[in-house]
């Protein structure tokens, strides 16, 4: 995981490519261009080279550049940075800022290419990767550019859940609706409250349990931990709501029956 700080001071995690997808990547790009090369080829020997076997050298030669590194370059630039293996993979080559690719550095990643890709079969590409943290081949060097995971899986949040030790208090609290501005405070609390220091998360839930006092009786048992009774309110709050619309849904559905019952369906 990399990081990188835009110019509002926002940090950004960036999770770089690894290896061995970037080598899947390669691979499915190289395999379609030399197959398309090699079907091009035929048809332009087939055609000039018996009239013209100048013409036909000169074709071939503004083929090679055109289907390795023209092309790649433009697919590259338009599409932002993605290839047919790179789709393929959910990987995307972005700036060292992390920014999008633009023609120049797609081109010289394009032109480099043919000499550590095609003319050398990988192997220079293989070993500049293959020792450094980001897996940079010698056109993202000197390009300034490396691929990214573009397709991460998010993991799900883990609901709140209330302490097995408040659940009899919870269970018969009196817990009112809480401002809206406390609530995602609350929320945001407890949705990152793991990666805060030992201090500032007490400091934090000690004033996030007070302000919730005032709408919730009685107080739960003398020792409470501050977070622990956050989570209980949090957590009861949302089982209460969810038990109330889902009666508000039977009830809408229940209605919803009797209106297209006979004679009203005729």
């Amino acid at each position: 995981m990399s990081s990188i700080v835009t110019g509002e001071a926002v940090v950004l995690e960036l999770r770089p490519a690894g290896f061995a997808a970037r080598m899947v990547s390669a691979l499915i790009d190289v395999t379609v261009q030399v197959l398309v090369f090699f079907v091009l080829m035929l048809l332009v020997l087939s055609a000039v080279t018996a009239s013209d076997p100048a013409l036909a050298q000169a074709l071939s030669l503004s083929l090679v550049v055109l289907l390795f590194v023209v092309v790649p370059a433009a697919v590259e630039t338009l599409t932002r940075g993605k290839s047919l293996g790179r789709l393929v993979m959910g990987l995307r080559i972005v700036r060292d800022d992390g920014g999008s690719v633009r023609f120049r550095h797609a081109f010289i990643r394009a032109f480099t290419a043919v000499l550590e890709i095609y003319m050398l079969a990988g192997s220079l590409a293989f070993m500049v990767a293959l020792f450094n943290d980001k897996s940079k081949r010698l056109g993202d060097l000197m390009a300034g550019t490396y691929a990214l995971r573009d397709r991460v899986v998010a993991p799900l949040p883990q609901p709140v859940q209330t302490p097995p030790e408040l659940a009899g208090w919870a269970a018969l609290a009196d817990i009112g609706r809480l401002p809206d501005g406390l609530a995602r405070r609350i929320s945001r609390f407890l949705a990152q409250s793991r990666h805060m220091t030992g201090s500032a998360r007490t400091v934090l839930a000690a004033e996030l349990a007070s302000e919730t006092t005032s709408h919730v009786s009685p107080q739960p048992p003398p020792g409470t931990h501050p977070e622990a009774y956050l989570r209980a309110v949090t957590a009861e709050r949302r089982n209460r709501d969810y038990v109330r619309l889902d009666r508000q849904r039977g009830q809408s559905k229940a209605l919803g029956e009797r209106l297209h019952r006979m004679p009203f369906s005729e």
